[in-house]
């Protein structure tokens, strides 16, 4: 089964502070802070028209794949993408160390 939103595009909106994906002119995104090789993903969020479609998920896989593929540890503060990753604990391999929840994965 092909994942959903598979052919959405990962956009890291520099000016917004946010990695986010467009499906039908309404937006998923999440928040992030940067620190040199760390990435802080604080808030989860999707516009009404998406909610309860996958889209969460979707931008949260979607920043973690863009993570790794960028060598960039996460510090994942938001409580959907500690949720998402504690019920996908093979994504532990890029939180950083030094997150204070980390022994919880």
């Amino acid at each position: 089964m092909k994942p959903i939103f598979e052919d959405i595009q990962l956009v890291k909106n520099v000016d917004r502070k946010r990695f986010e994906i467009a499906i039908d002119g309404s937006y998923a995104f999440i928040n992030y802070g940067e620190f040199v090789n760390q990435i802080a993903l604080v808030h989860t969020e999707t516009e009404p028209e998406l909610a309860g479609k996958g889209a969460a998920t979707a931008v949260i896989e979607k920043t973690l794949h863009y993570l790794e593929e960028h060598k960039i540890k996460l510090l994942p503060f938001c409580p959907f993408v500690f949720a998402y990753i504690k019920r996908n604990p093979e994504w532990k391999r890029i939180v950083s160390k030094k997150f204070k929840g980390y022994d919880q994965f």
